[in-house]
């Protein structure tokens, strides 16, 4: 058994087409179909279920599946060893996040590649079901979601900050907020929110319960792009995490607004409970623990109103 083997394998159960697993392992169909019934052969069970294309795996395939990323993923440890005892100068580091946590993906982003110059960063907007199965597949070193929907007896877990909800409206958007408002307050302004489906819309809309109002929800939607375009043009207003807001939409005709009082979730990094852990996790682990993402994400949000502020 090669582990090329192997890595044809797991690259056919994420393509889920025998052409294109091939092209990401750089060799040609044949090459990697001989490779599979090869591994097929030695194992003496059938992997694949074929029929001309790609059809899945057998249940005993979907074993070996899970053997194989087990055994590439400690290869690729054993790989890394080797290089610490060079230099932790580099290497490759797969994170899903949520979608919430852009601002926060982005820090640590920057902080990552200061700490191992050469690093190659896969980052992923991921929902958190899809995150804990890529971690728990060895298909992604690190995680960020919500603290409370991490089942931590297979997880470990590193609180980084408690989200904190805000209102977004133009510059343009023809009156004046305060600082501030409250709930009840914004809850009669037309407001273009994150789908149901998003965790973060689940706590907003409690929020808006828990004031005992109901909102004027104009428009959903699960990109952040088209939240920016509706809140631009001065129509309607927004609520989301500023954890969630990209640079681009901090400026000078965007404001940004505490809503009182706080509501938020804390969100926290998570990675596979193992006996030995890759150093390069190790690494990126260590250096997470040492931002103040809190801090940096509060600051962002106190300047930006008292920038707005003094404008006014």
């Amino acid at each position: 058994m090669f582990v090329r083997q192997l890595t044809y394998l797991v690259a056919l159960s994420q393509h889920r087409h025998f052409a294109q697993a091939a092209e990401s392992c750089n060799v040609s169909q044949p090459a990697l179909s001989a490779g599979l019934r090869q591994l097929e052969k030695e194992l003496g069970i059938t992997i694949i279920r074929r029929d001309r294309r790609f059809n899945g795996f057998t249940p005993e395939g979907e074993r070996v599946l899970l053997w194989a990323r087990q055994m590439l993923a400690s290869l690729d440890s054993l790989r890394q060893e080797a290089e610490l005892s060079k230099t932790l100068s580099g290497g490759h580091l797969e994170l899903g996040v949520v979608p919430s946590s852009l601002q926060a993906s982005m820090l640590l982003t920057i902080a990552y590649r200061r700490a191992v110059p050469e690093l190659r960063l896969g980052l992923h907007s991921l929902s958190t079901r899809a995150i804990l199965q890529r971690v728990k597949r060895h298909e992604a070193h690190l995680g960020i979601t919500y603290l409370d929907q991490i089942p931590q007896q297979a997880f470990e877990v590193q609180p980084l900050y408690t989200e904190r909800y805000i209102l977004v409206a133009s510059a343009n958007a023809g009156q004046t907020l305060p600082p501030a408002l409250d709930w009840k307050d914004a809850a009669q302004l037309p407001l273009c929110l994150f789908g149901r489906e998003m965790h973060n819309r689940e706590i907003i809309d409690m929020a808006f319960r828990q004031a005992g109002v109901t909102p004027r929800v104009m428009v959903e939607t699960n990109t952040i792009s088209m939240l920016y375009a509706m809140v631009r043009n001065g129509e309607m207003y927004s609520v989301m995490p500023l954890s969630a807001l990209p640079g681009f939409f901090i400026g000078r005709d965007i404001t940004l607004h505490r809503l009182e009082p706080a509501h938020g979730a804390l969100v926290a990094m998570l990675r596979l409970r193992q006996s030995m852990m890759p150093p390069l996790i190790e690494e990126a682990w260590r250096v997470t623990a040492e931002q103040d993402l809190q801090g940096t994400l509060d600051r962002v949000l106190e300047d930006e109103i008292h920038a707005v502020h003094r404008a006014s």
